[in-house]
C-alpha cells in the first residue's frame, strides 16, 4: 500500500519540481500532471505527482495523516483533525439508495 502525501511546489523545474511537506523538500516527478506553478498543491505517491489538489484538500489529507500518526502512538484525542466529518451524518452513495 502506498499513501499519498500533499506537497506544495516551491520551484517548478519542467518535468520535475522541488516540493515541500512538513518542512522537508524533495524532487517530484511531474510527468503525470504537467508543469505546475509555484504554490500549487499536489498529491504525491512515491516521488511522483499523481493529482493537482486544492489547498483545502491538502489540509484535509495532512490532518488525516497527522491523526494516523497520533493514533499509532496511542493518542485518542484526534476528532479535531476530522472537523469536516464530526457531527455529519454518513451518506450512502447514490447507487445504494433506493
Amino acid at each position: 500500500m502506498c499513501i499519498g502525501i500533499p506537497m506544495q511546489v516551491i520551484e517548478p523545474r519542467g518535468e520535475s519540481a522541488l516540493c515541500i511537506y512538513r518542512g522537508e523538500t524533495g524532487l517530484v516527478d511531474m510527468m503525470l500532471v504537467g508543469e505546475q506553478p509555484k504554490g500549487a498543491w499536489l498529491l504525491v505517491f512515491l516521488d511522483t505527482a499523481r493529482e493537482v489538489i486544492s489547498a483545502d484538500k491538502a489540509r484535509q489529507i495532512t490532518d488525516a495523516l497527522e491523526a494516523m500518526r497520533l493514533a499509532m502512538q496511542g493518542e485518542t484525542d484526534i476528532d479535531h483533525l476530522f472537523a469536516d466529518l464530526v457531527e455529519r451524518e454518513p451518506e450512502l452513495p447514490e447507487h445504494l439508495r433506493s
